[in-house]
């Protein structure tokens, strides 16, 4: 059995009292400490959201006979849903029924979007493709003004816990426990 090299470097463990979601918080509010981009964040995260969502549920979904008279409520979203408040349930369970919460909110309003391009309005995928660009973008300029946008591009998986991170902050600031 070889001996380890005297300059080998050990990785940092988290406390063992610290939960894995908080690793994550920690990483991301030290990378957003700029109050424009925190900002931003607010705003352009639930967009991402809600244009995610629209652009999920525009995806044309296949007839199944069981589905009946709910057919009409199923969709590639609601896998996405699905998707989110599974992930979420395993880091915080009362962050994921906050982001369930939010997530029917959001698609309440993508069901108007696609109830106003059934009457001929702007189809469903371009206004979804509309706001995630915009939202992009707007987490583009944030980064910018933190002078940080290397957390996101050495670590792509906090892209799965910002909109956590952002419900996060929230009740950090109302002072309830998550």
């Amino acid at each position: 059995m070889a001996k380890p090299k005297p300059n080998t470097i050990k990785p940092v463990l988290p406390k063992k009292d610290v939960r894995p979601i908080d690793v994550y918080f920690n990483r991301l509010d030290v990378s957003h400490q700029n109050p424009s981009n925190r900002l931003l964040h607010f705003i352009c995260v639930p967009l991402m959201l809600f244009g995610a969502l629209s652009i999920a549920w525009a995806i044309p979904f296949p007839h199944l006979a069981f589905l009946k008279s709910y057919e009409s409520m199923f969709n590639w979203a609601s896998f996405l849903i699905a998707f989110c408040v599974y992930y979420t349930l395993k880091l915080s369970p009362i962050l994921s029924y906050t982001m369930l919460l939010v997530l029917f909110i959001l698609s309440y309003g993508v069901s108007q979007l696609a109830l106003w391009e059934q009457a001929g309005g702007i189809p469903l995928i371009w206004t979804g493709t509309i706001f995630l660009a915009l939202a992009w973008l707007g987490q583009y300029i944030g980064g910018k003004k933190e002078g940080n946008e290397a957390s996101f591009n050495e670590d792509k998986q906090l892209v799965l816990y910002t909109p956590v991170w952002v419900l996060y902050s929230l009740f950090k600031r109302l002072g309830w426990k998550y």
